[in-house]
């Protein structure tokens, strides 16, 4: 059996392989909703055979999303939308996540086709959409030309730590069985977390205890209302890349702390908090992030999750195999081929025949691989 597709466990929640659909943002929700095509694009990777399937960033207030385009779960009503998606999911043997965002100072962003930077008079002109209050820790944009954030008030962060409470409850009301915090990639929980732009002097910020204060709230507000039996992870951007930023070691110390606070599990990234300029020293290869996952792995004590570039099935197997990593999460490779977890499998030596392809799709593969090869054709 390869290490990527033994069953692991986390709480009571038994994954079938190693194998997560990392969340990915579609830009196709109207006013949060979940439509027909959260359904097909999730769908289709719980038939390609991934054992965790999230959902992409979705909000948990309307003030809190990247784009017009977001998914949330700041009313009851976007619950309803998505609970078909995650019933679908679990039908075909996969386990429905979702991850719980909020951007901050990266709110009231255009979608990336459209430019990928603050929303304007053009973009009502276009499309009818308008920008929004951006908030953040501190009132320093995310980039030269962005909006320049107001500075949260302690009435802002209780709101925000309730409203992701709330969100979790709604997201056990849709069938969600892992959540996983957006603290990654210059979000809302990222700014708190980094010095870059956390330049508050209460409680919120400076020394590091106070700089994770506000994760440290959002998952004990998360697990008053999430059940106990099931997992809660956070995304962590490991390193900042940059001088004064996060370090790995920061990174690890957090990791602890929402440990003790009932987190799972720690997705680890990194960047995203300096401006859309890829820092000097971010050095990007194939799985150029796994190795913050062993070091949060092996220090933390907590199981972690490697993400980023990754697309060899030899190479995802390694990492399991050799305990740098719990789980592997994968994004654009499975964009390009939804079925890369069935494929990998062969690769593997474990599904020569097809038994492991939903029976509607390998009956027909395996009865057309047989003509192939007795006519010679492939």
């Amino acid at each position: 059996m390869p290490s990527l597709f033994s069953p692991f466990q986390l709480r009571d929640v038994t994954f079938k392989n190693r194998i997560a659909v990392s969340p990915m943002s579609q830009y196709r929700a109207k006013e949060g909703l979940a439509n027909d095509w959260h359904m097909v694009h999730l769908g289709r990777f719980a038939l390609g055979g991934a054992a965790l399937i999230y959902a992409e960033a979705t909000a948990v207030t309307k003030d809190g999303r990247r784009t017009h385009g977001d998914l949330g779960l700041w009313t009851d009503e976007q619950a309803d939308s998505l609970a078909p998606v995650t019933r679908f999911i679990e039908a075909e043997g996969a386990v429905p996540g979702v991850q719980l965002a909020h951007a901050g100072r990266k709110a009231s962003e255009r979608r990336p086709w459209h430019g990928e930077t603050p929303v304007d008079a053009d973009d009502n002109l276009a499309r009818g959409e308008t920008p929004w209050r951006v908030i953040g820790p501190s009132n320093i944009p995310y980039a030269t030309g962005w909006n320049i954030p107001h500075e949260m008030t302690e009435a802002d962060i209780e709101n925000v730590i309730d409203a992701f409470g709330q969100a979790a409850r709604r997201a056990q009301a849709a069938g969600f069985r892992v959540i996983e915090v957006y603290a990654a990639h210059g979000f809302l929980i990222h700014q708190f977390l980094s010095p870059i732009a956390n330049k508050r002097s209460d409680r919120w910020g400076g020394k590091p205890e106070n700089r994770r204060r506000l994760a440290i709230e959002i998952a004990r507000a998360i697990r008053l209302e999430w059940k106990d039996n099931l997992p809660l992870v956070f995304r962590l951007s490991a390193t900042d890349y940059l001088n004064g930023g996060i370090e790995i070691e920061d990174t690890i110390e957090t990791a602890k702390a929402l440990k003790a606070e009932g987190v799972d599990m720690i997705d680890c990234s990194t960047g995203g908090i300096g401006g859309k300029t890829r820092p000097k020293r971010m050095v990007i290869e194939q799985g150029f992030q796994v190795q913050y996952a062993e070091a949060v792995r092996s220090c933390a004590d907590i199981a972690s999750m490697a993400v980023g570039f990754l697309w060899d099935a030899d190479m995802c197997e390694t990492i399991i195999r050799e305990e740098r990593a719990d789980m592997v999460a994968l994004a654009r490779e499975l964009l390009d081929d939804p079925n890369w977890p069935l494929h990998a499998a062969a690769a593997l030596g474990l599904d020569k025949d097809r038994a492991m392809w939903p029976v509607e799709a390998g009956w027909w593969l395996t009865r057309r691989d047989r003509v192939l090869h007795k006519f010679g054709l492939r």
